[in-house]
């Protein structure tokens, strides 16, 4: 069986952690490269990374401070922030990086998915998608969730896995940092649409809503969280430890 993955996320904005509810208000955590390393050795099974301004700010991702996370980190690395060109993907993936996710830089231009995924594998592609309900519709959101794209989210997610996509990370905006539970209702829909691993992000307060995930919506494939990993509410060994007891396969940590 298949073992659910656990996955903390680094947003990283000005070189430092940080962490915000419905995607504002953010206030500073503490050093990616220190968290990184923290996280690598106490049973994180993946590690995300983003630079969570760079697209808003029309630039390209910082790569030295994710050079220095890359150093320490020795589970599977996925980056996102910035990414808009093929050209990226080569930058980020000589950085470190094992698999690159892609937002904005998609929502502008479609073919990137496919032709990253030509050249690196469907594997390296991470479709991410920051996705908050609009008049009764899941609607795409683009440059950190602050503009609404107008794009029906489940036929854009569709379209991104039809392209090249390897994976999705879902952002439920509604759910983000209120630590009220993972959104399942759209989780349900995208798992439903997609046949390529789904990666719940927004929502997780406790160690329940984590079994109430993958016990409601078994083909979702892992759980993503950042600050209730960043200030200690729930240690990653404890996790895993109350999913093994509810019959939830996970890795040793």
């Amino acid at each position: 069986m298949i073992t659910k993955r656990i996955i903390p996320c680094l947003d990283v904005r000005d070189g430092r952690v940080v962490k915000g509810v419905n995607f504002a208000g953010l206030a500073d955590v503490s050093s990616p490269v220190e968290l990184a390393k923290y996280y690598s050795a106490c049973g994180a099974d993946e590690l995300v990374f983003y630079d969570i301004t760079a697209s808003a700010e029309g630039r390209r991702l910082f790569t030295d401070i994710l050079c220095e996370t890359a150093r320490q980190v020795f589970i599977p690395l996925t980056v996102g922030g910035g990414i808009n060109t093929v050209e990226d993907f080569d930058r980020v993936l000589k950085c470190g990086a094992d698999k690159v996710s892609v937002n904005s830089g998609a929502i502008r231009d479609p073919q990137l998915i496919f032709h990253a995924a030509k050249r690196y594998g469907d594997q390296c592609v991470v479709l991410s998608a920051d996705v908050k309900r609009v008049d009764g519709q899941f609607r795409i959101f683009a440059k950190g969730g602050r503009e609404d794209t107008g794009m029906e989210a489940i036929g854009w997610i569709r379209k991104g896995v039809s392209l090249g996509a390897g994976e999705i990370v879902l952002n439920s905006i509604d759910t983000d940092g209120v630590k009220g539970g993972f959104d399942l209702e759209m989780l349900a829909a995208v798992c439903d649409a997609v046949s390529v691993p789904v990666i719940a992000s927004g929502g997780a307060g406790c160690i329940a809503d984590f079994v109430t995930l993958f016990r409601t919506l078994p083909k979702v494939d892992a759980g993503l969280a950042a600050s209730i990993f960043h200030f200690g509410e729930v240690r990653i060994r404890d996790l895993k430890a109350a999913l093994k007891e509810n019959n939830i396969p996970v890795r040793e940590v």
